[in-house]
């Protein structure tokens, strides 16, 4: 919405939306969206990218963090004069408050960088931006579900000339014809069993992508969220700890305060993760269960009713517990895929090393890999990448349709998707999408998570191969064309096991630990052999092709990362 909002001011714009707008995953985003306004403490752009360049294990691409962190304090501004309701400080100010992995003076002590609006940020940010865009006349397809794009080789190179969207409510298939196309799908964090991610966050637009051609960049990453809920994986804002929530281990003990004496509960997520993970695995789990617990209950009922409050409703609701009174019981939880489509920092889908565009092709936010995020990304850096690069995708976007006439369809765009629906409509081998997903899930859990190693991933590749070769005997029970929820989840469990494949495939060639991959055979990071991203892109013969492309560099070298 903030790419439509940018470019519906130059030119015709619509989006195309699996769900109603409003109920997109950015709804789920709890803590904030970070930007060195300095509004509570000093604090600058330089310290901010410092920050999120070590924080990323220096497999960020530093000029790419360099413009998100510097057209942050913009970005907050405009969606402030937007009208988002930001929390205010006693002076009127943005308030600000701390989140894991910010510092001040290049790691020196933590600083109040998270702007927000109690624990409900995304949602506001959502609510501002379709307001907005609903003011400035922006065409919307709901419940439309894109299939496919329409790629073309030519003479140019590739050349992206509209999408195949499937519409929710009739069942019919439709062609759209653009100059220009962003993908904005979000995650894909249903691979998992254990997730934060909504139901829909199934990697559509990296999938289509990747069976176009495109390769896929730093699938290996996959952050895993310190904080969910026991048991569900619910998403327990890293705001708690902002406020000043704890860890605290089945001994009673703050046991962050050995990971990372510095900055304790505030570490980064794949720190903090892989700590709790030890805990649990050497029995230190809350009376030697699989769990451990965030303490809010120091920090009052005021602070918690009114800065915190989905956070102490999810508690009541999911686990009867009154975080007021007593800890809440937490797990490290499946979150957000640094890994996406390949793109410029305006947006633009390339293709390699050597920034080959796939012209009238752009992403943006989390299905794409710019790279801000490099192997670990920071809590609040999320809402600040899809505004920043969403409203530089959007004068890109414009600029492109402006010198570009509408290219040629190909006959028959939308035949390989219709023969994909027809053949999952008339399947009766009785295998159902639900079984397949379950083991794909349980598989990528045990196998693929906070911790893996060549065996593991060996053993849920064949898992998931297994998964594909029966996925071609699948059936539904539901032929009815309006809302065919079957139907959709058959499409959806497609694009999982694609991203599933490749996922473990860059996961088994990177033998080093770095962010958030972590591998128990090769513990050490391996700059010598590794400071470089990954390309998996799929081969003509159904394998893979893994190329790899250099880390950008502008001041910050790698060294240590300790916090």
């Amino acid at each position: 919405m903030r790419a439509a909002l940018e470019a519906s001011r130059r030119t015709s714009t619509a989006v195309i939306s699996k769900l109603y707008p409003t109920r997109s995953h950015t709804g789920a985003a709890q803590g904030g969206m970070c930007a060195a306004l300095g509004n509570v403490e000093e604090d600058n752009w330089e310290w901010h990218t410092y920050d999120t360049v070590k924080g990323g294990d220096y497999l960020v691409d530093q000029d790419a963090a360099e413009i998100m962190c510097r057209e942050a304090v913009e970005a907050v501004l405009e969606l402030e004069h937007m009208g988002l309701p930001f929390d205010r400080t006693e002076e009127g100010f943005i308030a600000q408050r701390r989140f894991g992995g910010h510092t001040r003076d290049h790691g020196k002590s933590p600083v109040k960088r998270a702007c927000f609006s109690a624990d409900r940020t995304g949602h506001m940010i959502l609510q501002t931006l379709f307001q907005q865009c609903v003011r400035h006349n922006v065409t919307f397809f709901n419940e439309w579900h894109v299939l496919d794009l329409i790629v073309s080789d030519t003479p140019a190179g590739k050349v992206c000339s509209g999408l195949v969207a499937y519409d929710l409510k009739s069942g019919g298939l439709h062609v759209f014809q653009a100059r220009s196309v962003l993908l904005a799908t979000g995650g894909f964090g249903r691979l998992f069993k254990i997730t934060s991610n909504a139901h829909t966050l199934t990697g559509d637009g990296p999938a289509v992508c990747y069976r176009r051609g495109i390769p896929l960049e730093d699938m290996e990453f996959f952050q895993f969220h310190p904080t969910g809920i026991s048991g569900i994986g619910i998403l327990l804002s890293e705001a708690a700890r902002g406020e000043g929530g704890i860890l605290v281990n089945g001994e009673g003990e703050q046991f962050m305060k050995r990971y990372a004496p510095t900055i304790a509960d505030l570490a980064p997520r794949d720190i903090v993760s892989r700590a709790i993970q030890k805990e649990i695995h050497e029995g230190r789990g809350i009376n030697g269960r699989d769990y451990v617990h965030l303490d809010v209950t120091h920090l009052g009922r005021e602070v918690i009713e009114n800065k915190l409050p989905d956070i102490a409703g999810f508690a009541r609701m999911y686990l009867g517990v009154e975080p007021i009174d007593e800890p809440v019981p937490i797990q490290p939880t499946a979150h957000y895929a640094m890994g996406g489509i390949p793109t410029t920092v305006d947006a633009q889908v390339i293709t390699d090393a050597a920034k080959t565009p796939v012209h009238g092709l752009f992403a943006a936010g989390e299905c794409a890999c710019v790279s801000v995020h490099g192997a670990n990304r920071l809590g609040t850096n999320s809402l600040l990448d899809i505004i920043v690069f969403g409203r530089r995708a959007g004068i890109k976007m414009a600029e492109h349709s402006a010198v570009t006439e509408l290219t040629e369809l190909p006959d028959d765009p939308q035949s390989g998707v219709e023969a994909e629906i027809t053949r999952l409509l008339e399947g009766d081998k009785g295998v159902r999408p639900a079984t397949l997903r379950d083991q794909l899930q349980q598989a990528m859990t045990d196998d693929c998570g906070v911790e893996r190693s060549g065996d593991s991933l060996a053993r849920a590749a064949g898992v998931i191969a297994s998964l594909r070769d029966r996925y071609s005997g699948i059936s539904i029970d539901d032929r009815s064309s309006a809302y065919n929820q079957d139907l959709i989840e058959a499409l959806e469990l497609g694009f999982l096991l694609d991203l599933a494949e490749v996922t473990l495939a860059a996961s088994a060639a990177r033998t080093e630990t770095r962010g958030c991959h972590y591998r128990t055979d090769f513990p050490e990071r391996d700059d010598e052999n590794w400071l470089k991203h990954s390309l998996v892109a799929r081969a003509p013969d159904g394998g893979f092709d893994l190329s790899f492309k250099p880390v950008k560099f502008t001041r910050y070298q790698p060294t240590e990362r300790k916090y």
